[in-house]
């Protein structure tokens, strides 16, 4: 993960950061940043610093590009606790998050159609969201084909709720695309926020999990947040409409 002129850039403070995150880069992908900080013996500022050397621009994407790597590095071993899945409901209670949702509830609730989008597992969350939303009384559309005519989504007041764990696929960021110039709203669930279709949404919600992908690009990464994200954002929709 790391290049030789990465670690030689490193100063004596920073060094104790890496010699930690080699020796505990499970734990490391879960800890927050105080936490890190404490096991190393440094300040949080020198973490940051840290991270940037590594090429990243803060400290939640070098656990996510963390993750991704050991995701590739086990895919024939794949953690059974709830370590992973833990981590992202404590992120949830920062208020970031909590604005996001609230501002993606809002767009869903004032808009006149909804359109859940996603291709493969994301495909199969996306088809239980609109499920989910039309039995709060908010119905919304599942669309899995990337041709579908433009032309049938358009609307005064439509918003798109598109689903992809990479954020990185053809189809998708072509849909996105094409959406966008009807001036459809964007909202994207996503792994992180630093791939292409959260860069293209109105609103992104990141979960940052280890991706986890194997032959043939075969998906096994937990598709749990998606799923919450989605309830969650139903939950808030259907009290808007109540209210």
């Amino acid at each position: 993960m790391f290049t030789v002129e990465q670690v030689k850039s490193l100063n004596e403070l920073e060094l104790n950061v890496y010699q930690y995150v080699m020796q505990h880069h499970q734990n490391v992908a879960y800890m927050r940043i105080r936490e890190l900080a404490a096991e190393a013996h440094v300040s949080t500022t020198t973490v940051l610093h840290f991270c940037k050397k590594m090429g990243c621009d803060g400290f939640t994407e070098f656990k996510w590009r963390l993750k991704e790597q050991i995701g590739k590095q086990e895919i024939d071993s794949i953690p059974e606790d709830l370590a992973e899945i833990r981590a992202f409901f404590d992120r949830m209670e920062v208020r970031k998050y909590d604005d996001r949702l609230e501002a993606a509830a809002s767009m869903i609730a004032k808009s006149e159609r909804v359109f859940m989008i996603g291709i493969g597992n994301s495909g199969n969350i996306g088809e239980y969201g609109a499920r989910y939303f039309t039995n709060l009384g908010k119905f919304a559309l599942f669309i899995s084909d990337p041709f579908y005519p433009m032309n049938l989504m358009e609307s005064p007041s439509a918003v798109a709720i598109i689903l992809s764990v990479s954020g990185e696929t053809e189809q998708i960021i072509k849909l996105t695309n094409g959406l966008k110039q009807r001036k459809c709203g964007i909202i994207s669930i996503t792994n992180t926020e630093q791939c292409t279709l959260a860069k293209l949404s109105d609103i992104n919600i990141a979960y940052y999990l280890t991706m986890r992908r194997g032959e043939e690009n075969i998906d096994y990464s937990s598709q749990i947040p998606a799923v919450y994200l989605l309830e969650t954002l139903g939950r808030r929709v259907r009290n808007r409409l109540a209210e």
